[in-house]
């Protein structure tokens, strides 16, 4: 990307907030930024992807991550090398890239009090959904809590959630914003006097006298729990092809960081990798943020996401590509173009089958892995311990809402508070929120041509109930499971459009007959600005799975009550389609046609998959198929698994080398876990203060 400023300086539902601007230097030029900012999206925010090179073969390093799991985006900051995705900007710092190996200086030590024993009832490791939900429980109950995260606020990943959330409106706050869902679950624990919140503070260890090693912004803390909570999520997997590690082919949850937690424009035209909810979501998130979404590609042959999440991103314009795969990317220093290519039953390439487009962006959205070192740490020095959330199970953040309140309930009872009930139907409505997409059924919209009536393109059994709840009439009901169930409209409708505006999938429109019979207006659920539309005006209208059906006329809109950030757009429409019509394109076809003739692609083997050591995937298939079982013998041979990542994001890719080599899981001998999860100046442990001798 060129150089300048790329800030979002407007976004159909996030707003800046007061902003100080900074003074800082990068190799030695004068910049600004944001302070509190991360100092690498300080970084994206000047045009800036390619943060240094790496000593062994010079390859340009970026970002990956953007939450301190990998090291990709290190940078020497004020003469430090640290992950410059979790260092706040604060004026007058120095940073500069990191080219090839840090030099040993002679830097003061961190300025900290003396380490300080804590015993707590619970202690709770992570202040995302699931660990906030049962920091509630507890706090109800008055047991003295303390919910730990590595964060300036709580939230987890419901920070980054632009969209409107599935599942229950009574128990999940279902058709409510994952950044509002945040805000009230926060709130909640601001009043509870036993809970005791820990910010900016990142969990060490668990270590073998059942303590709890934590580094605070006031110290190294030791904490004693009675019981320890595991919610410390998921991070997410790496997909090792040609190009991997190139600056601009990072994690979706690192675009979602940089776009919808610091408002930077880090991308003009992207290309994403894997079809769940994540990658689904985030190509969403980046045509709310006004850039180019080119496709998505998913090996399946549909994609693992809710149908609505791939149906509302092909209604504006994002083809989707199933039984596809990623080949290569392709850059010198940073991304500049995307390969992909049809596959076979087993996943296979099928050669002249490829599609290149220019793009600066590769988003990798192929999974989670749960983030449960602890638990089996704490485990095995028979501490008290339960996961929560995604470190337990990966679902949806509803589903964690409930596994969190659950948790919270059982350790309470554990500890012996006075009447603690779990209602029987809560491990029920749990299970329920982590389904994935269930059955599919025939469309059929409705062929009423008078009146007034809602449209329901929802046609997969998800775990959602909005419209149903919204209803001021009750029109809105199903013959199904109560949240499961498809949704099902009967009745006299009065046209409240509450149906359309709280609907999470965008899945819902309203036809009104009642002044035209020929030309009907159709409202339609819009998210991508006001900015974008123009009254009279024609723009081409799409059905429920994206095909184009023909024009419409912009007849007006007006924000929803009650769902300020949602716009219903009003459309003039022919009668024949208009029970049809269920969204409009944004991106015209021509901004995203491939290449003509796609690139070359490398070989498959020279994809990095230890980006820390950058050992390739050839070389790791080469000493498995030599004998290696024990990947400890590997990382002392390869260096693979030594880097300041701790293994975190090359573990797993080396155990699928392994099975894709035919080797049996219980042949391979895996990591031993580093002692401290993330690197500590040894200062924090003893206590230095630097005014003293």
């Amino acid at each position: 990307m060129s150089s300048g400023e790329k800030r979002i300086t407007r976004h159909p539902v996030l707003e800046e907030s007061g902003i100080r601007k900074v003074e800082f230097t990068f190799n030695g030029k004068a910049a600004i930024g944001i302070k509190g900012e991360a100092a690498s999206s300080a970084l994206f925010a000047m045009g800036i992807h390619v943060f240094g090179h790496h000593h062994a073969d010079n390859s340009a390093q970026g970002m990956f991550c953007a939450n301190g799991q990998c090291s990709q985006c290190t940078l020497l900051i004020d003469g430090v090398p640290r992950k410059s995705c979790i260092v706040p900007l604060e004026a007058g710092m120095q940073i500069e890239s990191l080219e090839g190996l840090p030099q040993l200086r002679d830097l003061p030590g961190p300025d900290v009090p003396e380490p300080r024993m804590i015993d707590t009832d619970v202690l709770i490791l992570g202040g995302g959904p699931s660990g906030m939900a049962a920091a509630i429980e507890l706090g109800k109950k008055g047991i003295d809590t303390i919910i730990v995260d590595d964060k300036d606020s709580l939230g987890g990943k419901l920070v980054l959630q632009t969209h409107k959330f599935f599942g229950s409106v009574a128990d999940c706050h279902a058709g409510t914003r994952g950044i509002h869902i945040a805000s009230l679950l926060a709130g909640e624990i601001s009043e509870l006097k036993s809970v005791d919140i820990w910010s900016d503070s990142i969990v060490l260890g668990v270590f073998s006298d059942k303590t709890v090693g934590i580094r605070c912004p006031n110290g190294y803390r030791i904490v004693k729990p009675e019981y320890l909570l595991i919610a410390t999520g998921a991070r997410e997997k790496s997909l090792p092809f040609p190009g991997c590690t190139l600056p601009g082919a990072y994690g979706a949850g690192a675009f979602q960081t940089l776009v919808n937690r610091d408002l930077v424009r880090c991308s003009e035209r992207i290309f994403v990798v894997g079809g769940g909810n994540v990658g689904l979501i985030a190509a969403y998130h980046a045509l709310q943020a006004g850039m180019t979404v080119v496709g998505l590609a998913e090996a399946m042959p549909q994609c693992g996401g809710y149908k609505v999440h791939a149906d509302k991103i092909k209604r504006l314009g994002v083809p989707i590509f199933t039984r596809h795969t990623v080949l290569a990317a392709h850059g010198r220093s940073q991304v500049e173009a995307v390969t992909i290519a049809e596959v076979d039953d087993s996943f296979t390439p099928l050669p002249g089958t490829e599609k290149s487009w220019e793009v600066d962006t590769v988003l990798v959205a192929v999974g989670l892995n749960p983030v449960d070192e602890f638990f089996r740490k704490a485990s095995k020095f028979g501490i008290n311990t339960l996961m929560a959330g995604d470190a337990e199970e990966i679902a949806e953040a509803s589903a964690a809402m409930f596994s969190g309140k659950i948790r919270g309930l059982q350790i309470a009872r554990e500890l012996g508070a006075e009447d603690i009930s779990i209602p029987s139907d809560l491990h029920e409505k749990a299970d329920v929120l982590k389904s994935p997409g269930g059955k599919l059924f025939p469309y059929h919209p409705p062929e009423i041509r008078e009146g007034v009536f809602p449209v329901l393109h929802c046609m997969q059994e998800i775990p959602c109930n909005p419209c149903m709840t919204c209803c001021p009439k009750d029109l809105i009901g199903t013959s199904g499971h109560p949240i499961m169930g498809l949704p099902e409209f009967h009745g006299d409708c009065s046209g409240c459009e509450k149906c359309v505006a709280v609907c999470p999938g965008l899945a819902v429109t309203l036809v009104d007959f009642r002044k035209s019979s020929e030309s009907p207006l159709v409202t339609v659920p819009f998210e991508l600005g006001e900015w974008l539309l123009e009254q009279g005006s024609e723009i081409t209208v799409t059905g429920w799975e994206g095909s184009v059906l023909g024009k419409a006329v912009i007849a007006g809109w007006k924000k929803a009550a009650g769902f300020p950030y949602t716009i219903l757009l009003k459309l003039e429409t022919p009668a024949d389609i208009a029970c049809r019509v269920a969204g409009v394109v944004i991106q015209e076809p021509e901004n995203i046609i491939p290449l003509e003739e796609p690139l070359d692609v490398p070989l498959r083997d020279d994809a990095i998959v230890c980006r820390c050591e950058r050992v390739s995937a050839g070389t790791i298939r080469e000493h498995i198929r030599s004998g290696i079982r024990d990947l400890n013998h590997l990382k002392a041979i390869t260096r693979a698994g030594f880097g300041a990542c701790g293994g975190k994001t090359c573990a797993t890719l080396i155990e699928r080398i392994c099975r894709e080599e035919g080797i049996p899981a219980g042949e391979v001998t895996a990591f031993t876990d580093r002692p401290l999860f993330a690197e500590t100046e040894l200062g924090w442990f003893s206590g230095v203060n630097n005014e003293q001798e």
